[in-house]
């Protein structure tokens, strides 16, 4: 049998330091777990793609209901340039 372990709270800033750099390459590779989260079949499309005067973090396809999503990470509180 495997054994459990314990869920533990950590500094997000630990693991990815910078969010374009570390946290949003890192985002990319695993779309399963996020699409898991939030109930998408998620397919990364591209990153930091431009879109007008704004970057788009990672452009992604909804594959289950065939669907562009852009998603918008951080690390931070949000605030108005990133909605």
């Amino acid at each position: 049998m495997d054994e459990l372990g314990r869920l533990k709270r950590l500094p997000l800033r630990m693991y990815w330091k910078n969010e374009a750099k570390d946290f949003t390459p890192w985002l990319a590779k695993h779309p399963g777990e996020l699409g898991e989260v939030v109930g998408m079949d998620i397919e990364v499309v591209d990153t930091e793609v431009a879109v007008g005067r704004y970057t788009v973090d990672i452009l992604a396809k909804d594959t289950g209901a065939n669907r562009m999503v852009v998603i918008e990470n951080q690390l931070e509180r949000t605030d108005h340039d990133h909605l």
